[in-house]
């Protein structure tokens, strides 16, 4: 017999359903509309793009250099978007977007699984309401796609553990955590989990079959399968060619990159509370509800219930772990996100129902809007303050009132659907002003910003000021002016010091000094130029740079070596 619909919950799925268009639609506007931005974006695409000409996509190259800050597994798949697309720009936020999606569907069958759909329901809208997620699914960076792999990871084991035995989705989960692992040194996290499940049972004398020890042993297998998607064919490169700049690497990439970054991180050096403003920053709105949420976990936890204490026992295991180590950035606690998500869904309704929570949600609401309509009109208006950060970034000024523009196309609509929602609809409008913010993000605010954001203008105006027939050399390059160039460029290496980039250079200029060019970056100017003939070009990502004709170029002289502390390091995720 059919259960009958009642018309409320007819209504509540279709708003569900239009929230989801609305969602998929924020997440999607703005694809092919911008270039790769830095810091994290010029590498990976200039990597990606490598791989595509070359045809050897083993090892990531930055340039004429190997790049070893990162395995290539997130490249693979921007590269792979490409030969799909055939369309870099729409190529490298693919993975992204995809990512963001699954990670969304993630979220909703887990909740479904352990508690019902309409949980599941909450779950969706409140990672998706989280401003870090909208962040992170909008740009082309590693951690979208990591926290796709551990949700995965943590939707197989959880399948097994509370609603198992299921050792196909268990193997799964611990494959999913070998592939996180190669895509970034932490996707092991999600086998975290495994000690909030053993003090569960400790505490409350459980012997399920499922949670046997040695049947756990299965999951090394399926993890080892996941790590050999690439650590199998370096293994093979490296056994086949005893290259030493293969074995550097790969002494890089596996040592280095992972656990001196951990012990003794170089950069992002952060204190133990740095996340506690991550959380009360890129975690809002969510993070406002914190007060209300964490009383109730808490008696959840006393319970006993199973489904609390491995959510939320394996977020605190994860913070733990990223808060000991020195170096420290916003997007390292994101894998966070989607438990808490679903470890939260099953009160927020009833927190919805109250009036101190509704009016939290739209004071955020309204503040944000507000505060977007004030800077709007200030930049639509010219006023001085837009002016004077306008001149410090080298951007038009036209720009600016364009950008204010949008982001009043975003403040006014949020404000009549405030003034239209009132507190009743708190939760609705949340959901609602993160999706326009998104839309307006992606159509609007970063198509305004991206010749200036990226290095696009500056590298055209590279292009023509030295004419089609000429040959361009770069030197203290960043990875946006060898990606945005106008036509395939010369570098003399990334980490390369800059007296040896000047050698080199010397001597490829000498072949044809009346065709060949340097873009340089002004701070690294070389004695050996004659400065007269130097060319200011402008300046990008607070750098300014110069060109130098090939007839600048002293013979004979050498350049010194300098001080050139941060120069070509990884400074990304």
């Amino acid at each position: 017999m059919q259960t009958s619909i009642t018309p409320l919950e007819r209504r509540r799925r279709w708003a569900y359903r239009a929230a989801l268009l609305a969602i998929v639609l924020s997440l999607l506007a703005g694809l092919g509309l911008r270039q790769p931005n830095p810091p994290d974006e010029p590498r990976f695409v200039l990597a990606a793009r490598a791989m595509v000409q070359s045809g050897r996509w083993l090892l990531p190259h930055r340039g004429s250099e190997l790049y070893a800050e990162k395995p290539p597994v997130f490249m693979w798949m921007q590269a792979g978007a490409f030969e799909l697309v055939r369309d870099w720009r729409v190529a490298f936020l693919l993975p992204s977007l995809l990512a963001a999606l699954a990670t969304l569907w993630l979220t909703w069958d887990l909740a479904r699984r352990l508690w019902n759909r309409r949980v599941a329901h909450y779950a969706v809208l409140a990672l998706f309401a989280t401003l870090q997620f909208g962040v992170l699914a909008k740009r082309a960076q590693i951690d979208m796609v990591l926290v796709a792999m551990t949700t995965l990871s943590l939707w197989g084991l959880l399948r097994h553990l509370l609603r198992g035995p299921d050792w196909p989705a268990w193997a799964l989960g611990a494959f999913a955590a070998g592939l996180g692992t190669v895509t970034k040194g932490v996707g092991f996290l999600p086998l975290l989990v495994l000690l909030p499940w053993a003090a569960w049972r400790h505490r409350h004398r459980a012997d399920a079959v499922r949670g046997a020890w040695p049947a756990w042993l299965g999951a090394v297998p399926a993890f080892v399968a996941g790590t050999a998607v690439w650590l199998l064919p370096l293994a093979i490169a490296l056994w086949q060619a005893p290259d030493p700049s293969l074995r550097a690497y790969a002494h890089e990439l596996l040592f280095k990159q992972t656990g001196t970054r951990y012990t003794a991180a170089w950069h992002h050096v952060q204190p133990a509370w740095y996340y506690l403003q991550v959380i009360a920053t890129l975690w809002l709105p969510g993070c406002l509800l914190l007060p209300q949420l964490l009383p109730a976990w808490r008696r959840r936890l006393r319970r006993g219930d199973p489904r609390h204490w491995l959510l939320l026992g394996w977020s605190v295991l994860v913070l733990a772990f990223f808060s000991a180590s020195p170096g420290k950035r916003e997007v390292y606690i994101f894998p966070m996100l989607p438990a808490l998500a679903v470890a939260a869904a099953p009160l927020l309704p009833g927190l919805l129902r109250r009036r101190a929570t509704r009016w939290v949600l739209a004071g955020y609401v309204w503040l944000l809007a507000l505060a977007a309509l004030a800077v709007g009109a200030g930049l639509c208006m010219q006023a001085g303050w837009a002016m004077r950060g306008a001149l410090k970034r080298a951007i038009d000024p036209a720009a600016m009132q364009v950008f204010g523009a949008w982001l009043l196309a975003f403040a006014i609509p949020v404000l009549l659907l405030a003034a239209w929602a009132r507190l009743r609809r708190a939760g609705a409008l949340v959901v609602a002003t993160t999706a326009l913010l998104w839309t307006i993000h992606g159509l609007g605010l970063m198509v305004a910003l991206d010749p200036y954001s990226s290095a696009a203008g500056l590298m055209q105006r590279v292009g023509e000021r030295i004419g089609p027939g000429a040959e361009l050399g770069m030197i203290a390059w960043r990875e946006q002016n060898l990606l945005q160039a106008d036509r395939p460029a010369v570098d003399f290496g990334f980490k390369q010091p800059w007296d040896v980039q000047w050698a080199r250079a010397a001597d490829w200029v000498a072949q044809a000094p009346q065709r060949r060019w340097l873009f340089v970056l002004r701070d690294a100017m070389s004695p050996c130029v004659d400065r007269a003939q130097a060319i200011d070009i402008g300046e990008s990502n607070r750098n300014a740079w110069q060109l130098v004709p090939g007839s600048a170029l002293k013979p004979g002289c050498v350049t010194p070596a300098k001080d050139q502390a941060g120069a070509g390091d990884d400074n990304g995720n």
